[in-house]
């Protein structure tokens, strides 16, 4: 089912749920480069944000970026979203990074501006997907925050040479390296990614979301900070999530010798 987004993000039917299926072939809503859906049955919970720019190949061009910013800020006040997937409808790419043509036809100002969007639009969704940042092959280096992110996943070294030499990275060198966390085979659909990460959300969806919300503010916050001040965060995690009926269900439980039922209070 489809819970209440703007107009313009809202898919006229819900997509097949069958997930053998590339979404490529039925994912085209009135020309919308992001859409969503909220998955249903033992899969509530999970929402899927679809990109769809099959003609730049999910370059993150001005509509791209303003629809993908607008859904997420949508999605934030959504009560019952506990894991969020991004998906590709472009059969064989997942993003292709900055829409360089679009870039090259604005000014010095509106480059500055987007690029400020785009910054925040990946501390928002902060993610890694052949990858690599690619910059310094064009003339430019990267603006929306790799210089910052990749050596914190990295290191600084390993960083700097990535970045100065611009060189991109398949799954498999991606996963030895640490920069993914799984590397799959491709399947015959070609959307052998999507189903892992699928299984991973469903690893995740009957845990404890308050908890899993909590431990995320601690990973996030105390990594920008030195151990100490790190250990104050994860301290004041941990207290809020002290009076929750989430904790008292998870400590009935392991008493009980059941599985929990968590309903995010």
């Amino acid at each position: 089912m489809l819970r209440a987004l703007p107009r313009a993000l809202r898919l006229p039917r819900p997509w097949r749920s069958n997930g053998a299926r590339d979404c490529a072939s039925d994912a085209t809503a009135g020309g919308h480069e992001i859409q969503v859906r909220a998955l249903t049955g033992p899969d509530q919970g999970i929402t899927e944000i679809l990109m769809n720019r099959p003609h730049a190949r999910n370059a993150l061009g001005k509509v791209f970026v303003s629809e993908l910013l607008e859904a997420l800020a949508q999605l934030r006040k959504d009560q019952q979203l506990r894991v969020l997937l991004f998906r590709s409808g472009v059969k064989g790419v997942f993003c292709a990074g900055a829409d360089l043509k679009e870039r090259e036809q604005m000014s010095a100002a509106e480059v500055g501006v987007f690029v400020q969007r785009l910054r925040g639009l990946m501390n928002e969704i902060a993610s890694s997907a052949v990858m690599g940042l690619i910059e310094t092959t064009r003339g430019l280096l990267p603006g929306a925050g790799g210089t910052q992110r990749l050596p914190r996943c990295l290191g600084v070294a390993l960083a700097k040479e990535l970045i100065f030499t611009g060189r991109r990275l398949n799954g498999v060198q991606a996963h030895e390296l640490g920069l993914v966390n799984h590397a799959v085979a491709q399947n015959e659909e070609g959307n052998a990614a999507y189903h892992r990460a699928r299984a991973l959300a469903q690893e995740i969806l009957p845990q404890a979301p308050i908890a899993v919300r909590l431990g995320k503010v601690a990973i996030d916050r105390g990594m920008e900070v030195d151990i100490a001040s790190g250990m104050a965060i994860e301290g004041m995690c941990y207290a809020q999530n002290i009076p929750t009926q989430d904790r008292l269900e998870g400590m009935a439980a392991f008493r009980e010798k059941r599985p929990p039922k968590f309903v995010g209070k």
